[in-house]
């Protein structure tokens, strides 16, 4: 069975309501679940500092309406393993939209350390009374730690967006991070966690997209680099540092800032064609799941949304841009007018 056609499966019995999908035997699943225990006994001992402060609030200057941000999610929307609410990448993208948009940005963040993808919903509900223009999403890592079954994980982030995108808010979602790198999941377990992470960040593309979503692959992001930086890594060795979220971050903004216009048509000039290509969308998720920085979004051939192998997708790989440094999105949490 093709990486394609194993996403497919979990993306279609989501569609379905099937929830037994299995990515492993059930022995290779309980011996995850006891080493996922163990890493986390050994995360929380070692995580000496609490959430950092959201950096919830207006951005920028000028009598423009501002444009909406939500972040939602788990930890690596939160920001944890960092201190300074600008080092988190909800500040970081919304002082780089900032300058992009010349307008206001106000940022309004729900992310949950802890939170696996059923949370989603209440997320949502909680944002949508802030009318968000633009949702970011990062999900997935904690769905695989507690073997949380693929199929609901995905029909839950599935449901997340329809509810956005029924709102107008357009949504970019950051796929499952690769937890093959994480140094407190022991080996051989650690290929097994590489190996679920990509096959679930590939059935979140495929869902996301039919709902009319995009995603951005953070499997690499948080992959080759992680595994030999370690300096990408907080002290916790589990969740990334300030180098690690502006990393993210970087990959994370034409995505959204292309989401509302904003992104420069000349930034994206010189690209090679084989970094902007269209597919069918399973195997465009197969193909991101281990490409860093690669958006999928829906896309048409010829008028059409749908080919013989299931919808259109198309992929883009875009140079990771400059963004303000983690001390100048510090300086614009300082200064931003709290919601």
């Amino acid at each position: 069975m093709t990486r394609a056609s194993r996403a497919r499966r979990l993306a279609t019995a989501a569609a379905y309501g099937g929830g037994g999908v299995g990515l492993a035997g059930a022995a290779l699943v309980t011996l995850l679940r006891e080493e996922a225990r163990a890493a986390r006994r050994r995360v929380t001992a070692q995580r000496t500092q609490p959430d950092p402060p959201t950096g919830n609030g207006v951005y920028g200057r000028g009598r423009a309406t501002p444009i909406v941000f939500a972040v939602l999610g788990d930890s690596s929307a939160v920001g944890l393993g960092v201190d300074n609410a600008g080092e988190t990448p909800g500040v970081l993208i919304a002082a780089a939209l900032v300058e992009l948009a010349e307008r206001p940005v106000r940022l309004v963040k729900f992310a949950r350390s802890g939170a696996v993808s059923r949370e989603l919903t209440g997320q949502v509900e909680r944002a949508l009374p802030e009318h968000p223009d633009v949702a970011l999403i990062m999900i997935g890592a904690n769905d695989v730690t507690s073997r949380a079954r693929p199929a609901e994980s995905v029909r839950a982030l599935a449901e997340a967006v329809r509810m956005l995108r029924a709102a107008g808010c357009e949504v970019v979602v950051g796929t499952c991070p690769d937890l093959g790198t994480i140094r407190p999941i022991a080996q051989p377990l650690r290929v097994l966690a590489r190996r679920w992470s990509r096959q679930l960040a590939a059935a979140q593309t495929i869902a996301v997209v039919a709902e009319g979503g995009r995603t951005v692959s953070l499997g690499s992001v948080l992959g080759p680099s992680f595994a030999t930086d370690r300096t990408l890594f907080s002290s916790d060795e589990f969740h990334p540092s300030a180098a690690g979220y502006a990393a993210a971050a970087a990959s994370l903004l034409p995505s959204i800032a292309d989401a509302i216009g904003v992104w420069p048509a000349a930034a994206d000039r010189g690209l090679r064609l084989r970094r902007d290509t269209v597919r069918p969308v399973a195997q465009a998720a197969a193909r991101a799941a281990g490409r860093t920085g690669t958006e999928v979004q829906p896309t048409e051939v010829r008028g059409r949304e749908t080919g013989p192998r299931g919808p259109w997708a198309r992929l883009r790989r875009r140079r990771p841009p400059e963004i303000p440094t983690p001390e100048q999105a510090d300086e614009a949490a300082r200064t931003a007018v709290p919601s």
